[in-house]
């Protein structure tokens, strides 16, 4: 069965990413796995020193907004990490799109920590 994939692409302060990836790493990616969402694969990009992504994969476009809302309003979010992870973050830009089963797995091993060293695979 197809999922929709969220693409977030992250513009970071100037100089944060490594302090980002910390941050996202140590609390919200565990935040987001315990809240059930499927995160498929995250980290810096491989080509920009302040680029940072995240991607998501959900049953349709109501459950992505279903499970969005439901964890952006959390009092566990709202009270822990997210003015921090707020203070790097310049912008932002999400694109959603269907992916096979396949390709999700795909990207998930490729981007399997979401600690990609800059250059790996170069």
């Amino acid at each position: 069965m197809r999922r929709l994939v969220e693409i977030r692409s992250y513009k970071l302060q100037p100089g944060t990413a490594e302090r980002f990836h910390a941050l996202v790493t140590e609390q919200a990616i565990p935040m987001l796995r315990a809240a059930q969402m499927d995160v498929v694969a995250y980290g810096p990009s491989l080509h920009e020193p302040d680029a940072y992504f995240l991607i998501r994969a959900y049953a349709d476009l109501h459950a992505r907004h279903a499970e969005q809302e439901a964890f952006y309003g959390s009092r566990a979010w709202r009270e822990g990490p997210r003015e921090s992870v707020l203070f790097f973050i310049q912008s932002y830009l999400n694109t959603v799109i269907w992916m096979s089963p396949e390709a999700v797995e795909d990207l998930r091993r490729q981007n399997a920590s979401g600690a990609s060293a800059r250059g790996a695979g170069e």
